[in-house]
């Protein structure tokens, strides 16, 4: 077999070559030792840790917390915009005897989403003026409904600190229904836009977050058609369309038609 140990300068070939074989000894120890040990103390050490973070999300209420990785802000870069919006649309429709309200439901995200793509920047819109100087609907603002979501969310920030010298997510649900009627009854002034063509569009987005199918990111759990009965996304009512009595069915979203 031929030697391919590299020779010393004295052409000695018998002679270590301390560092070579220092470096595959040491190579040797890492990956038996240093890296194996550290892949398998972090496979223990993550285990340990799961259980351990799985012991603390399930403390108090009897069950594992469940993390929804698809619920990411896209448009609201700032935590302050954005729960106001929580607060607004919980307001528009709280939870009750009823079911859920508008934040269990995803209605938040589904705001976030819709103004995160063409909607938000009313890419299909016409969008030539003139325009109203923002005093109507968000059609008479030369404002998009994202810059228009904005502005109205931080002027009810900005309007409960005025009154309650608090902020709107910390204000009690009279002082944000306060608030909120005053959007309503365009009693507020919004950069862009009148308050209550602001309002008009809150509430509207509301209701179809809390109703749109899940696939778009709110109605979380079929939730919002559950309360109401409504099937969801059939695709065919033809084995029931001469019953007389209501049928109650199963919901259906439109990802349950996808291939998996």
């Amino acid at each position: 077999m031929a030697d391919n140990q590299p020779k010393q300068p004295n052409g000695d070939s018998n002679i270590k070559d301390p560092s070579r074989r220092q470096f595959v000894k040491n190579s040797g120890i890492a990956v038996g030792g240093v890296a194996g040990g550290a892949l398998l103390g972090g496979l223990f050490t993550n285990q340990f840790g799961k259980k351990n973070k799985d012991q603390a999300n399930s403390a108090g209420n009897g069950k594992k917390e469940e993390k929804r990785y698809e619920e990411a802000r896209m448009f609201f870069t700032r935590f302050a915009d954005f729960v106001i919006l929580e607060q607004a649309v919980e307001r528009i429709y709280p939870k009750d005897k009823n079911g859920p309200g508008a934040i269990e439901l995803g209605v938040p995200y589904f705001i976030d989403k819709q103004l995160a793509g063409p909607y938000g920047n009313n890419v299909s819109d016409y969008r030539q003026g003139p325009f109203k100087n923002g005093n109507g609907t968000a059609a008479d603002s030369s404002l998009n409904r994202g810059e228009i979501f904005i502005n109205g969310l931080r002027a009810m920030g900005q309007e409960s600190q005025k009154r309650f010298d608090t902020a709107f997510n910390e204000a009690s649900d009279d002082q944000q229904t306060e608030i909120l009627k005053d959007l309503e009854a365009d009693k507020i002034k919004i950069k862009g836009i009148g308050s209550k063509g602001f309002f008009t569009l809150l509430r509207t987005l509301t209701l179809e977050g809390a109703y749109s199918d899940p696939l778009y990111g709110g109605n979380r759990g079929m939730e919002g058609w559950k309360m109401k009965e409504y099937p969801g996304s059939i695709a065919s009512y033809a084995n029931i369309i001469e019953e007389k009595d209501f049928i109650k069915m199963d919901q259906v979203s439109l990802t349950d038609y996808q291939q998996k």
